[in-house]
């Protein structure tokens, strides 16, 4: 089935699109397209669920402290420093901050008397459809965590605000959700 362009596709036709894969997190789908250009091709996109990174930010007596998680990243083999992440896949209907509030208490035990919303980034809108938030999460109290099964190898650590910029200056963060909400966070000057 041909489908014409839409006034914001870009010049972009597509002609016929399928699902390659699918599983309860991501969908891998393939679309032939015609490009601006008049030539044909194929494109693969994956489809996820938005996500949120929350950045958790503690007064310290050394100035502002944050706690980062580490974990094991399949895909890429080796342990990542990061903020705490994630999406409710089974809860499609639930706000942001409920999903930046159950994450952040999920992966670390923190509970935030204050969630603010930093704004919208898209993860890799070059392959995917994913987008997600960023948040600032003050007011900490610490509680039990509450991890997943597939969290469980999930370990907290809380350094200086500096330390953390100095991780993401020296190359021990890498984690570019990561990189992208201490950015957004620090343009409008919460940080």
């Amino acid at each position: 089935m041909t489908q014409s362009p839409t006034p914001d596709a870009g010049g972009y036709t597509t002609v016929s699109t399928r699902t390659a894969y699918e599983n309860p997190w991501t969908r891998l789908r393939e679309d032939i397209i015609i490009r601006p250009n008049g030539r044909q091709g194929l494109y693969g996109v994956v489809e996820r669920g938005d996500f949120v990174v929350i950045l958790p930010l503690w007064d310290g007596p050394d100035g502002p402290r944050v706690t980062l998680i580490r974990q094991y990243r399949y895909p890429i083999r080796q342990r990542m420093w990061e903020l705490p992440m994630g999406m409710w896949e089974n809860r499609p209907d639930a706000t942001p901050e409920d999903v930046a509030r159950g994450e952040l208490r999920e992966e670390t035990g923190l509970v935030a008397e204050h969630m603010r919303d930093a704004g919208l980034m898209y993860q890799g809108a070059g392959y995917t459809t994913q987008k997600g938030r960023a948040f600032l999460a003050t007011g900490l109290r610490q509680g039990p965590h509450q991890r997943e099964d597939t969290e469980e190898d999930i370990t907290c650590h809380t350094v200086t605000l500096a330390e953390m910029q100095a991780m993401i200056v020296d190359g021990r963060i890498t984690c570019m959700v990561t990189i992208a909400a201490f950015g957004l966070i620090r343009a409008h000057g919460w940080i």
